[in-house]
C-alpha cells in the first residue's frame, strides 16, 4: 500500500517531464522551420466603410511593393515593427501583423471612424473620431459627417489627441447623440457654435435656427424639439420660426419671423396706441393733473412656448 502511494506521484510527475520535453522538442522543431521559411505573400485585410486607407497605402507602409518582405526569411523581418508603423499611421486605430504556417504574412487594419468635422475659429479644419479624439483631413477620401464651424477654440497640433475645451467636448457629445438616433441624424445638417460660445443646429428642412445652448439634458430637449415639430410647425408652416430655443429645461421658446407686411401693421398699430395714449394722457393732465404718460413699447419678437 505505501509503494503504491510514493510510484504514483512519481509516475505523474513523470509524465509531465515527458510531456514539457516532447513541448520543447516541438517548439525547437517549429522555429526550425519558421527559420527555413520565407516569406511567401502579404495578406491584407481592411474591414468597414471608411477608405482613408487602401491596399496600395498598406503596402506603401509595409513597403512591400519594393520586394523588401516577400521572398525574405521570416526570421529576418521584425513583425512587430511593421505593426508599430502601421499603428504611427493617424487614420489607423488597430493593427495586427502575423505570420502564419505557410510563410504568408497577414495583416489586419481597422480605421478610424470619424464622425464629425471641426472648423475653428483659427481655420484648422480636423475630424473627431468616435472615441472623441482630434485626426487629420485625408487626401484620399472625404468622410460624409456632421460639420461645425463657429467660435471654436480647440486647436490641432495635426496629430492624433484627445479634446482638450470643454465646449468642444459638449459639440463631440451632441454630435454623437444626433448621429444614435436615425430621425435626427437625418433632420440636423450642421452644428455651429455662437459668440457666446452656445451650440446652434442647422437643420435640412426650414430655415430657422435652432438655439441648443448646452449639451446637458440633450434626450429631453431634443424630445421637446419632437414635440415642437408634431405640434406647433404643421400648423403655422416649416417657415413660420427664426429661431427655436430649446436650452431651456422642458421648454420650447419659437421667435416668430416677421414679414415687411407684419412690420408694417405693428408700426401702424404702434404709432395709433401712442396717439391714444398721448391723448388719454393729455386729458388726465388737464383733469387730475400729470401723471405717467410714457408710452410703452412693444417687442418685435412674438415667442410662443410650449411644456412637454
Amino acid at each position: 500500500m505505501f509503494k503504491k502511494r510514493i510510484w504514483k506521484p512519481l509516475l505523474i510527475g513523470f509524465g509531465w517531464l515527458i510531456s514539457l520535453a516532447s513541448l520543447v522538442v516541438l517548439m525547437s522543431f517549429i522555429e526550425v522551420k519558421k527559420a527555413e521559411l520565407v516569406c511567401k505573400k502579404v495578406n491584407v485585410y481592411i474591414p468597414g466603410n471608411q477608405y482613408f486607407l487602401d491596399r496600395q497605402e498598406v503596402d506603401n507602409i509595409l513597403q512591400t511593393t519594393s520586394h523588401t518582405l516577400i521572398g525574405r526569411r521570416l526570421q529576418n523581418i521584425d513583425i512587430h515593427a511593421l505593426e508599430n508603423k502601421l499603428k504611427h499611421n493617424p487614420f489607423v486605430e488597430f493593427a495586427k501583423v502575423y505570420v502564419d504556417m505557410d510563410g504568408v504574412i497577414q495583416v489586419e487594419v481597422s480605421q478610424r471612424q470619424p464622425i464629425l468635422r471641426m472648423m475653428n475659429r483659427f481655420d484648422q479644419d480636423f475630424y473627431v473620431d468616435q472615441n472623441g479624439l482630434k485626426m487629420p483631413l485625408s487626401q484620399n477620401f472625404t468622410a460624409r459627417v456632421l460639420a461645425v464651424n463657429g467660435f471654436i477654440d480647440e486647436l490641432f497640433a495635426n496629430k492624433v489627441d484627445s479634446l482638450r475645451t470643454p465646449l468642444a467636448k459638449e459639440i463631440f457629445k451632441t454630435a454623437d447623440f444626433i448621429r444614435k438616433d436615425s430621425l435626427w441624424d437625418a433632420q440636423i445638417a450642421q452644428l455651429y457654435v455662437n459668440q457666446d460660445h452656445e451650440i446652434e443646429l442647422v437643420p435640412r428642412v426650414g430655415n430657422q435656427r435652432i438655439l441648443l445652448g448646452n449639451a446637458d439634458s440633450l434626450a429631453t430637449k431634443f424630445a421637446n424639439l419632437k414635440i415642437f415639430y408634431k405640434q406647433a410647425l404643421p400648423l403655422v408652416g416649416w417657415d413660420a420660426y427664426k429661431l427655436i430655443n430649446i436650452k431651456y429645461y422642458n421648454q420650447v421658446v419659437g421667435v416668430r419671423n416677421e414679414t415687411l407686411i407684419d412690420s408694417i401693421k405693428r408700426r401702424k398699430q404702434f404709432m395709433a396706441d401712442s396717439v391714444k395714449k398721448a391723448t388719454i394722457a393729455s386729458f388726465k393732465s388737464d383733469t387730475v393733473g400729470n401723471g405717467d404718460n410714457a408710452p410703452v413699447l412693444e417687442s418685435t419678437e412674438i415667442k410662443t412656448s410650449i411644456k412637454n
